[in-house]
């Protein structure tokens, strides 16, 4: 899928069509790279690819309505040239999305109809399976959890980038600036911290501003340790993340809900110790790892202590095990797979 709504509606429109990661599909197998929003000339080259290709099962990976019309009917098609239908769930419905009535009726129209051509469905989560069965209803469809493999491509050794002194713990935190992501708690606890423990720490914000929520960062403006801040307001691309990362002591998403994170997936690789909210899908998604402290949402004082508790303990160092694996997803999808052919 490319160009998935028409660029001038896009939040990110200048990059639309740029090369921004170093992920090459190509490399994996026979590649169709892509079909967008409008169709014409690309769902033809789709079609012939899935022609050629004859695949015995497609999987739908969903997360957005803008993807439906394509989706219903390459499903439509993929099923009548006999392959089975996976769909794997990465969201219910963007959150933005779901916020506009006609687009989150779109979207559940499209799910509905998707699951309707589906013999099978993957998740990421207990949570997840159990949204989406309360939103669309998976009757006796087969399901299988299973949870983000490592983010491994953005762990390359590179000179990590911090503008924090080098005696400082710095508190990272990386993604999009939404409403959802709960930026602005962090800020408020930034500002909470005792005075001796703010004087170790250093604030460090990377990502870019959607849905023109610029709450967070007006805050760290006016803030009495916006100083002591470093902010990077724009998209940034994989190898300059990883540089962000690796220059990283502590990262915190206080996120009011998910059903998966990116961004903690990525701090998981890179053993960093992690404060996320218990909410959605993140508990499972973290609760087997070493490095996290889980935080109610919306409690500026509970991630404040948290960040308390890890600068006081004095191990700035420490990294910690991911205990994800890709051979697991590998596992489950087996698992569905043979569900799938034993119903033929």
């Amino acid at each position: 899928m490319r160009r998935l709504i028409p660029a001038r509606l896009y939040p990110g429109r200048e990059r639309v069509g740029a090369s921004i990661t170093p992920l090459r599909f190509d490399a994996i197998g026979p590649t169709y790279d892509g079909v967008d929003w409008y169709w014409i000339p690309s769902i033809v080259g789709a079609l012939r690819f899935l022609r050629r290709q004859r695949p015995d099962v497609v999987v739908f990976e969903w997360w957005t309505a803008a993807v439906g019309h394509s989706y219903l009917l390459l499903a439509w098609l993929a099923r009548r040239s006999g392959a089975s239908v996976v769909v794997e769930f990465h969201e219910t419905q963007d959150t933005g999305e779901a916020g506009l009535p006609l687009v989150a009726r779109y979207g559940q129209f499209v799910v509905r109809r998707l699951l309707g051509l589906a013999s099978g469905v993957v998740v990421h989560s207990e949570f997840d399976r159990r949204l989406v069965d309360e939103a669309h209803g998976l009757g006796d469809l087969p399901v299988v959890i299973a949870p983000h493999g490592p983010y491994s491509h953005e762990r390359v050794a590179r000179p990590a980038r911090r503008e924090a002194p080098a005696d400082a713990w710095n508190v990272l935190f990386f993604g999009t600036i939404r409403p959802y992501k709960g930026l602005e708690h962090l800020v408020e606890a930034y500002d909470l911290l005792p005075d001796d423990v703010a004087a170790q720490c250093w604030l460090t914000v990377v990502g870019e501003t959607w849905e023109g929520w610029t709450l967070p960062l007006e805050l760290l403006a006016s803030s009495p340790r916006h100083e002591r801040a470093t902010v990077v307001n724009r998209y940034v691309e994989d190898d300059e993340l990883a540089a962000w990362i690796a220059g990283a002591d502590l990262v915190v998403l206080p996120y009011l809900r998910s059903s998966a994170s990116g961004p903690l997936h990525t701090a998981m690789n890179a053993g960093l110790p992690t404060v996320v909210t218990a909410v959605g899908g993140l508990v499972e998604a973290a609760g087997d790892y070493g490095g996290t402290s889980f935080v109610p949402p919306a409690d500026p004082g509970a991630i404040a202590k948290a960040i308390e508790d890890l600068v006081r303990s004095g191990r700035r160092d420490e990294r910690h095990e991911d205990p994800q694996s890709w051979d697991r997803t590998a596992e489950r999808y087996a698992e569905l797979i043979a569900t799938i052919d034993g119903r033929r």
